[in-house]
């Protein structure tokens, strides 16, 4: 559940029942999650799915990097713009769910496009050493800060940098935040707005989703 669709679940129906169909795949991915995990909510879901599948194709993306794979929902629908020599690395390091996004990469298209690998995200981005054409941030909030710093010098010019949940239930209008994470997720939201080499825009779509560009 988002901040934007616990203020308004009929205008969130509508927009889904306005949107390109969801793939068998991906809607067989989200039942299994909403049965098998403790925090569903977690998942991209059909909305932002749909959205992270046609970014992908604009980008056409030979290099994407995903910090955070949850049940592989984001992945599989970034994957879906991959050209025929293009590949997606999608990191966590949740060991105990990660038998459900791996079943469902193998079962998929894109199965020999996809690296999904178990371990620290900011231990795995030093050894990958790759230029990413596209990233999605969707991991710890409280890491927020450490994986921009990681990834903004292997940007080229028109890298896309998706940052999710960057409206944090709305906490983020909090002048005085009581928690950590809702700290970084306004301080990264104000240094992405500051930085000269980024163009960016919050997008209200779930729980915000930060659309950045570098220049």
């Amino acid at each position: 559940m988002s901040y934007f669709e616990e203020l308004d679940k009929e205008m969130d129906r509508y927009l889904e029942d306005h949107a390109s169909e969801e793939p068998a795949i991906l809607k067989k991915l989200r039942k299994e999650t909403y049965q098998k995990t403790t925090q569903p909510h977690m998942i991209s879901g059909y909305l932002q799915g749909r959205l992270l599948s046609i970014l992908s194709h604009i980008i056409s993306p030979k290099n994407i990097l995903e910090i955070g794979t949850f049940t592989g929902y984001a992945a599989l629908s970034l994957a879906e713009g991959l050209p025929k020599d293009g590949k997606i690395y999608t990191i966590d390091k949740n060991e105990d769910l990660a038998y459900i996004p791996k079943k469902y990469f193998s079962e998929s298209a894109y199965k020999d496009q996809i690296e999904f690998i178990i371990g620290d995200a900011k231990e795995v981005i030093k050894k990958l050493d790759k230029t990413w054409d596209l990233i999605f941030i969707d991991a710890d909030k409280e890491s927020y800060l450490d994986y921009l710093k990681l990834i903004k010098p292997n940007l080229r010019s028109g890298s896309v940098i998706l940052i999710d949940n960057v409206l944090w239930y709305g906490k983020v209008l909090e002048d005085h935040p009581k928690d950590q994470q809702t700290e970084q997720i306004k301080m990264v939201n104000k240094i992405v707005a500051q930085d000269p080499d980024f163009e960016n825009l919050i997008l209200p779509l779930r729980d915000g989703l930060h659309l950045i560009r570098r220049k």
